[in-house]
């Protein structure tokens, strides 16, 4: 029977597919590590207390960067590079979702709309992230090789997604909602998009790694195609909504360590 379970099982026993979905996951998270990192060094004079919680949510993505790496090197594996087409953040940036490279690489402070355009887009990116680290902690919290890691990034994810909606909330009350829905609203929509194609890209990468057959392929292909379209319709709007999280404050202090990773 083909589930999300089975189908996570049969990548983590194989060293290769195991191989290329760490190394994927890996550069995105360091990637991450690296943007929020320039977003805390820019963030306006207005919002300088944001600053510390921007820079502890890129030290844990950079962190959960550094824990896939150890994965594969618990298994004496080396990181491969990120595949065209499977490179997460890079497509949401060509699709104009949240600030672009070369804002980040300026000195130039941000304003605080740039603020507003980081804070929708991670909110949106982390209900993403928050949602597929769930479903492998559901099945996998247990196992002796990833159950920690997956337990450890799982929390952190959650804690950035209940940041997201209190500072959100914040500045939508001083006076900035209807850009923060304007921007929830595009940002979700190209995220699913970006998701649609990033998860057909790593499916195509890891049938022909595991020898899937063409009809196995074809009903993959077709889940996600099926989910791609209830998201269109419908799902989207749980990556817009905002409520106040039980977590407050979930980013005060400095980033907790993963001993035994990095």
């Amino acid at each position: 029977m083909l589930s999300a379970k089975s189908l996570f099982q049969e990548i983590l026993d194989h060293d290769e597919s195991f191989r290329l979905f760490c190394s994927i996951a890996a550069a995105g998270e360091s990637q991450g590590g690296w943007e929020n990192a320039r977003i805390a060094a820019l963030v306006p004079q207005s919002e300088r207390a944001l600053a510390p919680k921007i820079a502890r949510h890129g030290a844990e993505e950079d962190k959960h960067g550094r824990i896939f790496n150890a994965l594969l090197k618990k298994r004496g594996l080396e990181p491969v590079p990120v595949p065209p087409g499977t490179d997460y953040t890079m497509l949401l940036e060509r699709g104009g979702i949240g600030l672009s490279h070369n804002r980040l690489t300026s000195d130039r402070p941000l304003g605080v709309q740039d603020v507003v355009v980081y804070l929708a887009h991670s909110r949106v990116t982390e209900q993403r992230a928050s949602e597929q680290m769930e479903l492998l902690r559901k099945h996998f919290a247990d196992h002796p090789e990833i159950g920690r890691a997956v337990q450890t990034i799982s929390h952190d994810e959650d804690n950035h997604l209940a940041y997201c909606h209190e500072e959100l909330l914040r500045l939508a009350r001083a006076g900035h909602g209807g850009v923060i829905q304007r921007t929830l609203r595009e940002s979700a929509l190209a995220e699913i998009r970006v998701h649609r194609d990033v998860s057909l890209a790593v499916m195509a990468r890891m049938g022909r790694v595991l020898g899937w057959s063409r009809r196995r392929a074809a009903v993959l292909a077709a889940g996600i195609h099926a989910r791609y379209a209830w998201e269109r319709f419908a799902g989207w709007r749980r990556m817009v909504s905002l409520k106040m999280p039980e977590r407050r404050d979930a980013l005060g202090g400095p980033a907790p360590a993963a001993p035994g990773f990095a």
